[in-house]
C-alpha cells in the first residue's frame, strides 16, 4: 500500500526541503508564509465517499430488483436485441473473467478498499475525488455480492444484469469501476496529483 501512495505522489509527510508548504493547494492559490502548517486547500474526502456511496447504492438497489423480478425469467429487451436485461450469476471478475479465481478477486477488491481509504486523508483534488469514489463504490458494491451471496463467503457470485450484443454481460459496480479508471488515466496523462498538485515530465 506505501508503494502504492508513493507512485501516485502522495507523500505521508513533506520532504526534506520543505516542500509541503511551498506546494500549491488544490484551487493553485500560491501558498501563504503565515500560515505554515495549514492544509494546502480543501480536503476532498466528502466527495470520494459522496460519489461512493450514490455508486454503491444504485449497484445494490439495481441487483436487488433484478434478482427479485428478473432472474429466472426471459430478458428484457432494452434496445431490440442490442441491449438487454438479462440476470446472470459471474463468479469471476469484471465482464465475467477469470471464474477459477473468486477468492484472489475478492482479496484484490478488498485490499482496493484499503488503499483508497488510506489515500483519502491526503486527497485534496475534485477529479481525484470523483475517481476514486467511483472506484471505491464500484469494489464495495462486487465485494458485497462475494459476501453474502452463495455458494459462500469470499466465494459470492455477482449479479450481471446488463447485456449488450456482442459483449460480456456486466453490472453498474463494473461501470463505475470502468470510469474511475478511466478517470485516473487521464488525470495522470494531465499530470494532476491526487494532493491538488500538477507536475510536468
Amino acid at each position: 500500500m506505501a508503494e502504492a501512495e508513493r507512485i501516485i505522489g502522495t507523500p505521508d509527510t513533506p520532504d526534506a526541503a520543505g516542500g509541503g508548504d511551498e506546494r500549491p493547494d488544490s484551487e493553485g492559490t500560491p501558498p501563504d508564509e503565515s500560515g505554515a502548517g495549514r492544509p494546502r486547500g480543501r480536503r476532498r474526502i466528502a466527495v470520494l465517499f459522496a460519489v461512493a456511496s450514490l455508486a454503491y447504492a444504485l449497484d445494490l438497489i439495481s441487483k436487488l430488483i433484478v434478482v427479485a423480478k428478473l432472474e429466472h425469467h426471459p430478458p428484457i429487451e432494452i434496445i431490440g436485441d442490442w441491449l438487454k436485461f438479462e440476470a446472470i450469476r459471474n463468479a469471476g471478475a469484471a465482464f465475467g473473467f477469470g471464474e477459477a479465481f473468486t477468492v484472489i478477486f475478492t482479496m484484490i477488491a478488498a485490499a482496493v478498499i484499503v488503499v483508497i481509504a488510506r489515500l483519502a486523508r491526503k486527497l485534496y483534488s475534485l477529479p481525484w475525488a470523483i475517481a476514486l469514489g467511483l472506484l471505491l463504490g464500484g469494489a464495495l458494491g462486487n465485494l458485497t455480492d462475494r459476501i453474502f451471496r452463495a455458494p459462500g463467503v469470499f466465494e459470492g457470485a455477482v449479479v450481471d444484469f446488463i447485456a449488450p450484443k456482442h459483449f460480456a454481460v456486466f453490472n453498474l459496480a463494473d461501470s463505475a469501476i470502468v470510469c474511475g479508471g478511466i478517470l485516473i488515466v487521464l488525470l495522470s496523462f494531465k499530470g494532476l496529483d491526487p494532493d491538488g498538485t500538477v507536475h510536468k515530465d
